[in-house]
């Protein structure tokens, strides 16, 4: 589903995802990452190569983290 106004951020918090009520994911999972201090890398997966563009460590998508 596209959203025609959606905007990208770089990076936010898990509280802004939350308080947002964004659905980047479940919010249960968000609230684990945040417990644990794991970083969300929110990017385009049907796009070819970007998984390993991420795992290389490539700057794209957007960070959720503290």
């Amino acid at each position: 589903m596209l959203v025609k106004n959606a905007k990208k951020f770089a990076s936010i918090t898990y509280m802004d995802v939350l308080q947002k009520g964004l659905k980047v994911m479940d919010s249960t999972a968000i609230s684990l990452c945040k417990d644990n201090n794991l970083p969300i890398i929110i990017f385009n997966l049907n796009q070819h190569g970007n998984i390993r563009r991420v795992v290389m460590g490539e700057k794209i998508g957007s960070v959720v983290s503290a």
